[in-house]
């Protein structure tokens, strides 16, 4: 068995929720359970850090792996989904988990998940744990999957649980209120476990407080301590933060190199952790954080978070799939000067579309593409929808294809965004990797 024979294996022997939906999902962690005792409960054997949210998620784990790896620590990330590589999800101070190990989990313990009947994210996550046991992290940063209680990552007892925010997604799975979702995502909470709560809603407030006291395990709620003075961007890429706590100026010029304006949410969440962590004994001196938060994608290799892959014509990608990460991206497009703003969009299939179609701006040009997963919307029926919200543009069999279309239509004044799914930006970076110079000609 070969590393493509053992992603083969991984993705089309055992279904993938990205992929197929929720065909693929699992409401139990008896299989989880039954893993752990295959393996030797190996999570146990370094500290962990779990993270959990609807929005966010992905960029608190970076930053906090990143501000980790300048302190010192050995850190492990495991985060899903992948982009590019199936090796995305497991990382070693921002090193990728080596072809070669991903081949022998598969080979050797292959028997076991086909009796087992594993899903391909319990099998990923017990490939994290194993590869982190191995090779003796002192912490890993878990992000959970999808929702909390009943993910596969939460086994694990960590030193802090932090939970971003709650939004409408996965509602098919998770509840179609935000009390519901939250109870789900509250899951995580450990008894006597400390928990960050990122973004609190009035919805939500009272249900976390109450659930953490019944397991006396201490919360806070980051955007009650801490609040962002003011941000911007600088001409090199940068975004920097006055952060306040209380009364006074925490953190001034703390520069990051992730640029969505969603960030000014996310740096709160990761500050108050980072105080909790303190406070757990890890040893984090104020200059790492500065350095860390700088060094994000350097350290852990996130991208497709407002990421810029050109300049003329600006291009932009982002991974926002819901409405609140969509109305935080078009906020911050809105207010970029631009002869022309041209957007690729694609969807999942089990997308609700009703609270993000109305989001988007009626002046832009539209490329409505259909997604290379079987899990995608059609790209003809996306474009009705759309037009029924005043949003015009043209149907294409592929994001490669509409990427294609908006070079020959764009100029070096316009701004493109390619959004709407994970799927959407990794189809995007996947064909803009192989000709990064040819793909962008302007009229």
């Amino acid at each position: 068995m070969n590393y493509k024979e053992a992603v083969s294996c991984l993705l089309n022997q055992l279904p993938m929720y990205q992929r197929i939906g929720k065909a693929a999902y699992k409401s139990g962690l008896e299989n989880t359970y039954r893993l752990d005792a295959y393996f030797g409960s190996p999570h146990r054997d370094f500290r962990t850090i779990h993270v959990a949210g609807t929005n966010g998620k992905g960029s608190v784990s970076h930053m906090l792996a990143s501000v980790l790896r300048q302190s010192g620590y050995k850190v492990g990330l495991y985060t899903s989904p992948h982009l590019l590589d199936f090796r995305e999800r497991i990382k070693i101070n921002g090193i990728p988990i080596s072809k070669r190990d991903v081949t022998e989990f598969v080979h050797h313990h292959k028997d076991f998940f086909d009796t087992l009947q594993a899903s391909f994210f319990e099998i990923s996550v017990f490939m994290a744990f194993h590869f982190f046991h191995v090779r003796k992290v002192d912490v890993a940063v878990v992000e959970v999957g999808l929702g909390g209680r009943l993910d596969s990552t939460n086994i694990i007892m960590p030193e802090l649980s932090v939970i971003t925010n709650i939004g409408k997604d996965h509602t098919e799975l998770l509840g179609k209120t935000f009390a519901k979702i939250a109870h789900e995502k509250a899951g995580i909470i450990k008894s006597g476990i400390p928990v960050v709560i990122g973004e609190s809603k009035k919805e939500t407030r009272l249900i976390f407080k109450q659930l953490a006291e019944a397991v006396h395990a201490p919360i806070v709620f980051a955007d009650a301590q801490f609040e962002v003075e003011s941000s911007f961007i600088t001409d090199d890429r940068v975004q920097v933060f006055n952060i306040r706590k209380n009364d006074g100026l925490y953190y001034r010029d703390l520069k990051c190199d992730l640029l969505g304006q969603y960030q000014k949410k996310n740096i709160i969440t990761v500050i108050a952790a980072l105080e909790l962590l303190k406070e757990r004994g890890f040893l984090i001196p104020v200059r790492e954080v500065y350095n860390g938060i700088r060094k994000v994608v350097k350290n852990t290799g996130l991208y497709g978070r407002w990421q810029v892959v050109s300049d003329m014509p600006l291009i932009i990608c982002d991974t926002a799939h819901n409405a609140e990460g969509i109305q935080v991206v078009i906020q911050q497009l809105s207010g970029i000067p631009a002869d022309k703003m041209l957007i690729i969009i694609g969807f999942v299939s089990d997308k609700d579309l009703k609270g993000i179609l109305r989001l988007l701006p009626p002046n832009a040009n539209y490329y409505f593409s259909r997604l290379s997963v079987p899990r995608t919307m059609d790209e003809k029926k996306l474009m009705d929808r759309a037009s029924k919200h005043g949003l015009n543009g043209r149907d294409f069999s592929s994001v490669a294809d509409a990427f294609e279309a908006v070079c020959r239509e764009s100029g070096p004044g316009d701004v493109i965004l390619i959004t709407g799914s994970t799927f959407c930006v990794a189809d995007f970076l996947e064909f803009y990797s192989k000709k990064p110079h040819e793909s962008v000609t302007c009229l």
